[in-house]
């Protein structure tokens, strides 16, 4: 391993090398949730299981990024970045490996518990990097522009996994994410230099000492707020990807290529806007541009409710749902700053709450899309409609400081 870099500068703007980094590693979960989804008919015919059991799976992985995001987070506030870093992509690649060559289902769900767990590390240090290196307006537009690297993973894994799934098998699929982990291995070791040095660590003790544990601005109204705010919002993101098959596939009559050219097209409109939220944060602040993206989010899911009420055109609902994911782009990285910028002496356990929060609403919600069978937006359109009020509530209650 080559020696440690020099620890980096704070600074206004970080290089574009490591946003690229940072997003690769917020893309963990995404590339570990959708590559391998077209894979599970393969993998339960294999291990000769139910779909219950080859589910298993996937909950093992969302577990893990759950506990593993509340375990590096707190651990590197207090030992730096890079070296947890280092050690979860190091893990990634083993459990991948583990994986890949799974003799059966329980090996299999072990493996991938471990990938979870061990992949949270980029996901939690990666926000924790740029509030170590970024403040203000600037801290804004590098949370914007790693979430909008980031965003190509939902749309990138489903597309090749699709493609990959019959001509490599299951097994080869998860070689592909071996080798995503390998690259983000070399990733982290070539291109990640410390950004919580020993002496900011020691600084930091001191005012532990003099002013008292500095996370208990994790029960201010600025940090609560916006991470719920990020949460809510997330959450209305994660029912729409999880109806989105019987929505556009069951209601629209898509087939499965223009399914994909759906998805693709709001997951572009994602991405454009977290761009030009990136640059306009500095003229109008991260603050007025959440909630500009929160009155999107808010008026796509009454809609989306309002239709499924009185049994509206679908595409009306398309219309609705892709006005709610472009406008996630104006909040999730705004929210993610205000949030991290209320505690910044403990920012890798903040940013570890805030990933746990997420992940863990997402996977509360997304079983319940479904419920009025695959037909009936109803569902969809309440949770949508319940979590855009819940982050309306948490952003006004949170009285934040203005990000300059």
């Amino acid at each position: 391993m080559p020696a440690p870099l020099e620890p980096q500068p704070r600074r206004a703007q970080l290089g574009v090398r490591l946003l690229l980094v940072l997003g690769l590693l917020s893309a963990v979960g995404p590339f570990g949730v959708d590559l391998y989804l077209p894979s599970f008919p393969a993998i339960a015919a294999e291990f000769e299981t139910s779909a219950t059991g080859v589910q298993l799976t996937l909950t093992g992985f969302l577990v893990g990024i759950m506990v593993g995001q509340l375990t590096f987070g707190p651990l590197s506030d207090r030992i730096g970045r890079r070296v947890p870093l280092i050690i979860g992509a190091s893990v990634f690649v083993v459990s991948s490996a583990a994986a890949v060559f799974a003799p059966t289902l329980g090996v299999l769900i072990a493996a991938r518990v471990l990938q979870g767990f061990a992949g949270a590390a980029g996901m939690v240090l990666g926000r924790a990097i740029i509030s170590d290196l970024s403040v203000g307006t600037s801290a804004a537009r590098s949370m914007s522009l790693m979430m909008m690297v980031s965003g190509v993973a939902p749309v990138v894994a489903p597309l090749v996994g699709g493609v990959l799934a019959e001509p490599l098998g299951w097994r080869g699929v998860l070689a592909v994410l071996l080798a995503i982990a390998v690259v983000m291995l070399v990733a982290v070791i070539w291109g990640v230099r410390e950004s919580l040095p020993a002496g900011r660590r020691a600084e930091l003790a001191d005012a532990r000492q003099t002013e008292g544990n500095p996370a208990r601005r994790l029960l201010s109204r600025q940090y609560i707020g916006h991470t719920l705010t990020f949460a809510a919002t997330f959450t209305v993101m994660m029912a729409y990807i999880s109806a989105s098959p019987f929505l556009y596939q069951s209601m629209l009559g898509a087939s499965e290529l223009q399914y994909a050219m759906l998805f693709g097209l709001n997951a572009f409109a994602l991405i454009t806007t977290g761009a030009i939220s990136a640059r306009a944060v500095t003229r109008f602040g991260a603050r007025r541009l959440a909630a500009f993206g929160l009155a999107g989010v808010t008026a796509g899911s009454l809609t989306v409710f309002i239709s499924a009420i009185f049994s509206a055109s679908p595409w009306v609902l398309a219309a609705a749902v892709f006005v709610v994911v472009a406008s996630v782009g104006f909040v999730l990285g705004n929210a993610t700053a205000l949030a991290l910028a209320a505690v910044p002496r403990a920012a890798g356990t903040a940013s570890a709450l805030l990933g746990a929060l997420q992940f863990g609403c997402a996977a509360a919600v997304s079983p319940f899309v479904s419920v009025g069978g695959e037909y009936s937006a109803l569902p969809l359109g309440i949770i949508m409609t319940s979590a855009a009020t819940v982050a309306i509530i948490a952003f006004a209650s949170a009285r934040a400081r203005t990000l300059h």
